[in-house]
C-alpha cells in the first residue's frame, strides 16, 4: 500500500469525520435524488448498491428510493478472503449485522451476482478526472469490479470536495465510469474540473 494512498484517505476521512450526523442525513437525500434521476439508473432493471457506514455518503435514502423505482437491489457481503458475495435488499429487516461494523444481505447469490447489474454503485474516498478510484484498502471492490462486463455504468458515490482529485493507482485498481455526489452525476474519463459534462439530476 503506497504511502500517498494512505495519505489521502487519512486527509478524506478526516474532513468526513467533521461532517454532522445532520448534514450526513441532508446529503444522503440529496445524493439519492441525484443518482436516481439518472437515464442509466432509471433504465435499470438491477442495481448493485451497499450499506453506508459511519461518514461516507449515506445510501439509507437511496435504497429505498430505488426500491420504490421497482428496481431489484443487489448488496455486497465481504467473505473471509476480502471478495465480495452479493445478496438481495429487501428493506432493513433483510440485513444482518457483520464484521466491521458492516451491514449485510441474508441471503447469498453468489460472486458473480454483481454481473447481473445494469448500473454498479461503489464507494470509495476519491476519484481522479480519468476514474481512478481510492477505495478502503481491502481490494474487495477491485476484484468484484473485474466480473462487471464491459460497457456496464459503474459511480462512485462521493461528496462534491472527493472528485477530480490526483489518486494515485496500482496495477489491480479498476477505474469507475462516474462519480456522484450530492449536487452532480459526473461522467469521468476525460472529464475536468469546471466543465460542462455533469449533470444535477434534480
Amino acid at each position: 500500500m503506497s504511502v500517498a494512498k494512505i495519505a489521502l484517505r487519512d486527509q478524506i476521512r478526516t474532513a468526513r469525520h467533521r461532517l454532522s450526523v445532520a448534514e450526513i442525513g441532508a446529503l444522503a437525500r440529496d445524493l439519492a435524488a441525484v443518482v436516481t434521476a439518472q437515464p442509466e439508473v432509471r433504465r435499470a432493471a438491477t442495481v448493485a448498491a451497499y450499506v453506508s457506514i459511519g461518514s461516507e455518503p449515506g445510501t439509507g435514502a437511496l435504497l429505498e428510493t430505488l426500491a420504490t423505482q421497482g428496481k431489484r437491489v443487489i448488496l455486497p457481503s465481504v467473505l473471509p478472503d476480502r471478495d465480495l458475495d452479493w445478496g438481495t435488499w429487501r428493506g432493513p429487516t433483510s440485513l444482518a449485522p457483520a464484521r466491521l461494523g458492516l451491514l449485510e444481505p441474508v441471503d447469498r447469490l453468489g460472486v458473480e451476482a454483481v454481473a447481473t447489474a445494469d448500473v454498479v454503485l461503489v464507494p470509495g474516498l476519491a476519484v481522479s478526472p480519468t476514474g481512478a478510484r481510492l477505495g478502503r484498502g481491502g481490494g474487495s471492490y477491485d476484484r468484484a469490479l473485474g466480473r462487471v462486463p464491459v460497457g456496464t455504468p459503474v459511480a462512485c458515490l462521493l461528496y462534491d470536495g472527493e472528485v477530480g482529485l490526483d489518486v494515485p493507482t496500482d496495477p489491480h485498481d479498476r477505474p469507475v465510469t462516474a462519480a456522484a455526489t450530492p449536487t452532480r452525476w459526473i461522467p469521468l474519463r476525460g472529464w475536468t474540473a469546471g466543465s460542462d459534462h455533469t449533470s444535477s439530476g434534480c
